[in-house]
């Protein structure tokens, strides 16, 4: 929740995350939990997708179901799984196999927003 909160001692982004959690309107959960399940109705954001397998990305996408609208962030050039590289891992995967799907559609953002530092 921190992190979804910006975390810099403000306590009002924790505040509307809990309260969105209470309300039923959002649910973090780690992917561990997701087999067998079917997600309708949702819009549905997985961060940090470069470290996902090809396998795991085909797991989360089978199991969106009706009316859901499902998002992929990452960045292929920044991996922590030894196992992949920027061109084996699970976000370059799917964007190659989705580029021609009328449904699909990515966006490769050129600047970053961190830093000079981290640029």
């Amino acid at each position: 929740i921190d992190f979804l909160a910006n975390a810099k001692g403000d306590k009002a982004g924790e505040k509307v995350i809990s309260g969105l959690e209470a309300m039923g309107l959002l649910k973090i959960e780690a992917l561990s939990y997701i087999r067998g399940r079917s997600i309708s109705g949702s819009f549905f954001i997985v961060d940090e997708a470069q470290n996902l397998t090809p396998h795991e990305i085909k797991t989360i996408v089978t199991r969106v179901g009706k009316d859901t609208k499902i998002v992929f962030t990452g960045d292929p050039y920044q991996i922590d799984n030894p196992y992949l590289d920027a061109e084996s891992n699970g976000l370059t995967y799917l964007a190659e196999r989705f580029r021609s799907v009328s449904i699909s559609g990515h966006i490769t953002l050129k600047k970053g927003e961190r830093s000079e530092l981290a640029e």
